[in-house]
């Protein structure tokens, strides 16, 4: 995905230009302690890079959802010392994302110098994209760069807005993050694969129909498998089924014989009568065979074989769910024994694969093998919008700008 600008088309002395730069800080937190700081350490690289060029980096960013009114409880003063002891540098607040105040604050800062802005939802005008917010921001900088793929899918005032005014680039993580999607379903590698797995295939329906067009392998897991087994006549039991889907389900067959993609559907399956770790009664079992008492948990060992088989002739592999009820075991099992393997063809330099959205992230950190595919994006909604084939708000902008 060519077509917009980065930190290298940025001159190599900064100093003293003021550049605002959209993160994502919203992390979450535990008593008052940052309790997953993800997100804080994929902003470093463009902030550290900024800052080493003598500009005055200040920092744009959303936390929490305020609804336009000023929260104590959701400012961003709370991240000052969370990012000032993961980057090693000194970090101050500035008190406002826009107006006098926040003029006032920054007046003082020198080349290097990194702050963080007040929350930018503390104000009505940052998620109706309103313009003179946009322009009041924009006003307290001379560039703007956008580091924060993970708000890529709103038109917000720091996301969209902002970029009518100012000069705009990607910074670093955006920049990894849109490449790295470019190589899984802008230009990939043939074959390319596909798991989509999760709860519910109503949430998944605009995902798997944009897919089926895109890759050569669509592999279902999680609840929403049962939801296709279902439609082609398979009693799923008491597992969780979305019976009004079957029309839809049926409907993305029928799309996928179309146009030569291969569905993969599991065909044995771990099975148990409650749903709890580890309980008494788990077995594996064909799909034909599960009992009217009994719910579908994950997928079985030979399933997961054929998935692997059909992974070996892929070049390129984008996943987002997982295969079975992973948090909790033994119902993990398909999806650490698929992620390994993928993660292992990873290593081997064979294919390229690329994962994103929170569940996602967390079952391949489960699995431990996060760090050995290609790209993991932590970016849940975005991601999903992403696969879904939608246009980007925060994206379209920097190649517009």
């Amino acid at each position: 995905m060519g077509g917009f600008k980065t930190l290298d088309d940025l001159p190599d002395d900064l100093t003293g230009k003021r550049v605002l730069v959209r993160v994502d800080l919203n992390v979450p937190m535990q008593d008052g302690a940052v309790s997953d700081d993800t997100r804080l350490r994929a902003a470093l690289p463009t902030i550290a890079e900024l800052s080493d060029k003598g500009a005055i980096v200040l920092l744009l960013s959303h936390f929490g959802r305020p609804n336009g009114e000023n929260r104590p409880d959701m400012s961003t003063a709370q991240l000052v010392r969370p990012l000032a002891m993961l980057s090693g540098r000194s970090v101050r607040f500035v008190e406002d994302c826009q107006g006098a105040e926040a003029a006032r604050g920054i007046a003082t800062m020198l080349p290097g110098n990194i702050g963080i802005l007040e929350n930018t939802r503390f104000h009505d005008g940052e998620e109706a994209n309103d313009p003179a917010l946009a322009q009041a921001m924009a006003a307290l900088g001379d560039i703007y760069v956008d580091d924060s793929f993970s708000t890529a899918h709103r038109a917000h005032a720091s996301t969209e807005g902002i970029t009518h005014f100012l000069p705009s680039f990607a910074g670093r993580s955006m920049e990894a993050e849109l490449n790295a999607l470019e190589r899984a379903l802008g230009d990939p590698e043939r074959p390319v694969a596909a798991v989509v797995g999760g709860a519910k295939v109503s949430t998944k329906l605009a995902v798997l129909g944009h897919l089926v067009g895109k890759v050569d392998h669509l592999i279902i897991g999680g609840g929403m498998a049962n939801t296709f087994l279902a439609a082609r006549g398979v009693d799923v039991g008491k597992s969780l089924c979305e019976k009004d889907l079957l029309g839809e389900a049926e409907a993305i067959f029928e799309a996928a014989d179309k146009v030569g993609c291969t569905l993969h559907l599991p065909y044995d399956v771990v099975v148990a009568k409650e749903f709890v770790a580890n309980p008494p009664n788990v077995r594996t079992c064909n799909v034909h065979e599960v009992a009217a008492d009994e719910m579908i948990l994950d997928i079985g060992p030979a399933a997961v074989e054929a998935l692997s088989d059909a992974l070996k002739n892929c070049r390129t592999l984008v996943w987002n769910g997982p295969l079975g009820a992973f948090e909790t075991p033994p119902f993990d099992e398909a999806t650490v024994a698929l992620a390994k393997f993928a993660a292992a063809l990873t290593k081997q330099g064979s294919l390229v694969s690329v994962a994103g959205g929170g569940d996602t992230v967390a079952a391949l950190n489960h699995a431990g093998v996060a760090q050995e595919f290609t790209f993991v994006s932590t970016a849940g909604g975005a991601f999903l919008e992403w696969m879904e084939g939608r246009t980007l708000p925060g994206v379209a902008a920097l190649v517009r700008a």
